[in-house]
């Protein structure tokens, strides 16, 4: 499906109907990496309409030249929301970059949101300015890395600390098909010029008071897991989980847990519409 928002051209892919939920991927990559962990989830749990779109610059949305900044890609994100689900109650998730567009979503638009889900979240914009744990790997095959083509192996191996066969066809299905079709010179700008935000997103008028879950890897040594947990008291209803054996690709390295603390929020979304 296809979205106007100031002149750029949105895709997106829709999925069940009921609570309007926005899956927001990370950085140059695509829809993919959302639909990819969550999808399982609601094979098993119908009422709700999962919405991938592709932010702009990547997947299949083009960018723009006046685009040039996370404030814009964040406009962009809440004007999409106002068209595609106009004046109802949404639940946000977002991995990574579309962690920190997420929080951006809490500090703009609090009260439409019935619930946050953030998985391995951009915390610190400013890459050196992270606290990162030391790189780890637990798992590495070695026939299966040496079967891959360079740089897509590179970026295999900086993600994941567990690279075996499984994770690699995950990763074939979720990341793979984002990697070629991002415009690299547009988040090549993004990242030069405008990653972060003009605001601190983490400094919100008042807390956000409703369901909400961070998953966080301890061998996450892209964006890090201590910087996720000084966001603490901005959600007290939250559930942070820091998981050992998890990096960035916490959702395909720790599936179980993954998927059993993604079902508790979605409880905890239902139980407190009813309230």
């Amino acid at each position: 499906m296809r979205c106007e928002v100031d002149g750029l051209d949105i895709y997106y892919e829709v999925a069940g109907e009921g609570v309007p939920i926005l899956m927001i991927h990370g950085y140059g990559i695509d829809h993919h990496v959302m639909a990819g962990c969550m999808e399982p989830i609601f094979r098993y749990r119908p009422g709700f309409k999962r919405i991938y779109p592709d932010l702009p610059g990547m997947g299949r949305s083009k960018a723009a030249d006046w685009l040039k900044n996370s404030d814009q890609v964040l406009d962009v994100l809440i004007k999409f929301c106002e068209k595609v689900m106009p004046g109802s109650d949404l639940l946000v998730a977002g991995e990574s970059y579309g962690g920190y567009l997420a929080r951006g979503l809490v500090y703009k638009m609090p009260r439409r949101l019935g619930g946050v889900l953030l998985i391995c979240p951009v915390i610190i914009a400013d890459r050196p300015e992270r606290e990162l744990p030391p790189r780890t790997v637990f798992v590495r095959d070695e026939a299966l890395l040496a079967s891959i083509e360079p740089e897509t192996r590179e970026f295999f191996e900086r993600m994941l600390i567990l690279q075996d066969k499984r994770r690699w066809e995950r990763f074939q299905q979720d990341i793979l098909p984002g990697m070629r079709d991002k415009d690299d010179g547009f988040t090549g700008r993004l990242m030069k010029e405008g990653y972060a935000f003009s605001f601190d997103v983490d400094k919100p008028e008042k807390p956000f008071e409703r369901p909400s879950l961070v998953f966080t890897g301890h061998q996450d040594a892209s964006v890090g897991f201590k910087d996720a947990l000084r966001i603490i008291d901005n959600y007290p209803r939250g559930t942070f989980a820091l998981l050992d054996r998890a990096g960035h690709g916490l959702e395909v390295e720790q599936e179980t847990i993954f998927n059993c603390l993604v079902n508790e929020w979605l409880d905890r979304t239902d139980e407190y519409k009813r309230r």
